[in-house]
């Protein structure tokens, strides 16, 4: 009975917490649209400058070291021994406040050298304010790994939420109000960025209200001396939290730092290539319209195939290798599946969705390019994680540090040939051999067969008649007349419903072609539905 309610608790967390970063992802990508609207190409380009060097502190605040802390507290929570838990806790904040301050420093005193990097002095101001959220991250770690470790999700998933409903509200009111007043964009770009502050300080208060309510400040407030005579123990926790929290951490940034790459030389390869610096600003701000599509295009896909890790980390602990490799399988396809449904679709409409969410068709044809990218981004975080599932954490990290390098050089190579459209083909290029990089390790760690020839042409058929019926549609509305003005809501019309047809006409075709059983189908959202589309003969 105790197993029980602890697997059931254990479930409970988990599903807290997928729910969080689910809100969180959506809250992330959804806010960037009107906030473009507000600040325009050049203004969206002067933000998304900066968003990676955030994006690195969420990830280090979020995932990685929250993970490990966890880990390490509820072993030594188990053994009962309160004041080594006390002394994790304390010894993993002076750890990561340090690593904190050096993060601070070298962005805050770095960011005149950073900024001439991407060839944009003015970017300075951005960067140091944008340097006090690593002060933060350290106590929102430690805390979420306190509250993790006691299996309690409900403090870790709240500050998530309430961080980035903060930040999303500070960013889009303070540049709806600095752009009406008439101040520039770099002044703009600069309350945005405020938003990461003021997110990250309601992540704290949040978090120390629950350890005020519960009483529990006892539980992890450090004492004189405790300290004294546990070196060994200090260079343990040092060792675990740099490489299993860093390689975690590292793992979780590739599209931190894809986009990474681009703001560090994107922007100046344009300027160094004929492009004029008002002109340049505002094709790097179409180009970061890739952006918010991408993430609301690989959270569905991500979040449902990370569901299947913790169970694929339990087969491997209980030596279930039949149940392991079924759902590496399955998470696998799932990815896959989603990812192409997604970036298909969303390249034969990115026409009507680009004047849907940002006014105009400016860089279609590159967006279009940059829609693959869901695909591959599905395909690269759910590997990753099924190889941290199956104990191996230094590889991918090293996989992702490799493909931030050779994206910055490929920008070098087709950025001043085929301008923005080449910065696209050497993201696809660069997630393309991290693919093949990673499933190569994979079959080596796990020799079964992932893809059947049946999944991949039943998939090749229903991505095919998705993008025929899709591109008819709008072949057939772009014939019809209508008023002056009403461009961007016909565009909306027809980038909604073709999203919503397209996707039926792929789900069927998928489900249809039994590309997943029933049992598989019940692990997805209104799963009990989507087998109604199954032949009868499949279903129980």
């Amino acid at each position: 009975m105790k197993q029980v309610n602890q697997s059931k608790a254990l479930f409970k967390g988990a599903f807290i917490l997928a729910v969080a970063a689910l809100v969180t992802k959506i809250l992330s990508a959804v806010y960037r649209i009107p906030f473009q609207n507000i600040v325009g190409n050049d203004g969206f380009y002067i933000y998304q400058q900066v968003y990676p060097f955030y994006g690195l502190a969420m990830v280090l605040a979020t995932t990685g070291f929250p993970v490990v802390i966890s880990k390490l507290y509820a072993e030594q929570r188990e053994k009962g021994d309160h004041e080594k838990t006390r002394r994790l806790l304390f010894v993993s904040f002076i750890i990561l406040q340090l690593f904190g301050i050096i993060c601070f420093l070298i962005l805050y005193l770095g960011a005149s050298h950073i900024a001439n990097w991407m060839n944009d002095n003015k970017l300075a101001i951005l960067l140091r304010v944008v340097s006090i959220v690593f002060l933060l991250f350290p106590i929102v770690s430690i805390l979420r790994g306190f509250y993790q470790g006691k299996g309690d999700m409900v403090p870790t998933a709240l500050s998530q939420v309430g961080e980035q409903l903060i930040r999303a509200l500070t960013i889009l009111f303070s540049a709806y109000l600095l752009t009406n007043l008439g101040y520039s964009l770099y002044l703009v770009g600069g309350g945005a960025m405020f938003g990461s502050i003021t997110g990250s300080m309601v992540s704290v208060i949040i978090l120390f209200t629950f350890i005020g309510v519960r009483k529990e400040w006892r539980m992890i407030a450090p004492k004189k001396g405790m300290l004294r005579g546990y070196y060994r123990e200090f260079c343990v926790i040092l060792k675990t939290l740099t490489f299993q929290g860093l390689t975690i951490c590292v793992s979780g940034m590739l599209m931190i730092l894809i986009q990474m790459a681009d703001a560090l030389n994107l922007y100046s390869l344009l300027t160094e290539n004929g492009y004029g610096i008002k002109l340049a600003k505002g094709i790097k701000g179409i180009f970061d319209r890739g952006q918010p599509l991408i993430q609301l295009g690989t959270i569905v896909a991500v979040s449902m195939s990370l569901s299947l890790v913790p169970l694929i980390t339990s087969a491997r602990i209980n030596k279930d290798t039949e149940f392991l490799q079924d759902k590496i399988r399955l998470s696998i396809r799932i990815s896959i599946v989603i990812g192409v449904g997604a970036s298909a679709g969303l390249w034969s409409i990115i026409e009507p969705a680009n004047i849907m969410l940002f006014k105009d068709s400016s860089g279609s044809n590159v967006l279009g390019v940059l829609s693959f990218v869901i695909l591959l981004c599905s395909m690269n975080t759910t590997v990753i994680a099924i190889m941290q599932g199956l104990g191996s954490l230094l590889f991918p990290a090293a996989a992702v540090l490799a493909s931030f390098l050779l994206k910055y050089s490929l920008n070098t190579l087709f950025v001043p040939l085929y301008g923005t459209m080449g910065a696209a083909y050497a993201t696809i290029i660069t997630l393309v051999l991290l693919c093949a990089v990673l499933f190569i390790k994979l079959k080596k760690m796990q020799t079964i067969s992932l893809l059947t020839y049946r999944f991949l042409a039943t998939l090749l058929a229903a991505a095919l008649m998705m993008v025929l019926l899709l591109k008819g549609c709008l072949a057939l509305t772009n014939m019809i007349a209508i008023p002056s003005g009403t461009e961007r809501m016909m565009s909306a019309i027809q980038a909604v419903v073709g999203a919503i047809s397209g996707g039926f006409l792929f789900l069927l075709i998928i489900i249809r072609g039994g590309v997943f059983l029933e049992k598989e189908l019940s692990l997805f959202p209104f799963g009990s539905k989507l087998s109604l589309l199954l032949p009868k003969k499949n279903r129980s």
